[in-house]
């Protein structure tokens, strides 16, 4: 699905969604965040596709919320309001219990309410160039799409409080250090680094990925018996299990 606000190129089993706002930094509207949305819901049913890309057109991931509209809206108590919470917090969890690997391609600014996006996702890979912050202090506002719970699961209580408390902007070679994103590289080589990513990631079984994700999100929610307990007791439906187990011992009896 492709929008004037949101392009969608797939490629086998790869879907990248594009946010589609260049002249606005790709700033978030509600009706960005629905069609966001709406594209991942249509992801979420798709058996073929193992791996769903997110980026930004032009030289930003995006700048967050577009604040053009914001300061027409109600933000009393730092909130930015249901028109935008309704939708960005819907996308925020629709994005962590997809079953196909989320990759957040971060190539440029990645503030606020994009950093919480991009929270949600599995796996984050910047450019060492893009420019990150929690920049809510500044504004006023407070977390409503999910930096709270996220933030400190990514790079610990301490630094995500020194993150929200400083407001500052800090590279995509600092986020790799602190643990936000798993790796920055140059920009010129970020798509090739996202592609071979999602090429390995596709080229297993998408019913293993989808397993592991949840296994993954029970690890954090709950305490280590409990998720033990569920890890053993719970199943899904692998269908190819038996077919890539067989391929592999053709491959070792060949060699």
């Amino acid at each position: 699905m492709s929008s004037d606000c949101l392009l969608s190129a797939r490629e086998g089993a790869v879907l990248t969604l594009t946010l589609n706002r260049p002249e606005a930094m790709n700033a978030f509207t509600p009706e960005l965040l629905a069609a966001l949305d709406r594209a991942l819901a249509e992801a979420e049913g798709d058996d073929g596709l193992s791996v769903v890309i997110l980026t930004g057109a032009g030289k930003a991931f995006s700048a967050g919320i577009d604040l053009k509209i914001l300061a027409q809206s109600d933000i009393a108590g730092g909130d930015v309001g249901g028109a935008f919470n309704e939708s960005a917090r819907a996308l925020a969890g629709r994005l962590a219990r997809l079953p196909q690997a989320t990759i957040a391609r971060i190539n440029g600014a990645c503030f606020t309410g994009a950093l919480e996006i991009a929270l949600a996702c599995d796996i984050r890979i910047a450019a060492e160039t893009a420019k990150f912050g929690d920049t809510h202090a500044k504004l006023g506002l407070r977390h409503t799409w999910g930096m709270s719970q996220r933030l400190p699961r990514a790079v610990g209580l301490q630094r995500a409080k020194e993150l929200s408390f400083t407001a500052r902007t800090f590279t995509g070679t600092e986020a790799a250090a602190i643990g936000l994103v798993l790796e920055a590289v140059p920009l010129e080589a970020l798509d090739a680094r996202v592609g071979a990513l999602a090429a390995a990631i596709a080229a297993n079984s998408a019913g293993s990925i989808a397993a592991f994700k949840d296994l993954y999100a029970v690890s954090t929610d709950v305490g280590l018996h409990a998720g033990l307990d569920y890890e053993a007791r719970a199943r899904y439906d692998i269908a190819d299990a038996k077919t890539r187990v067989e391929a592999l011992l053709s491959q070792i009896s060949r060699r």
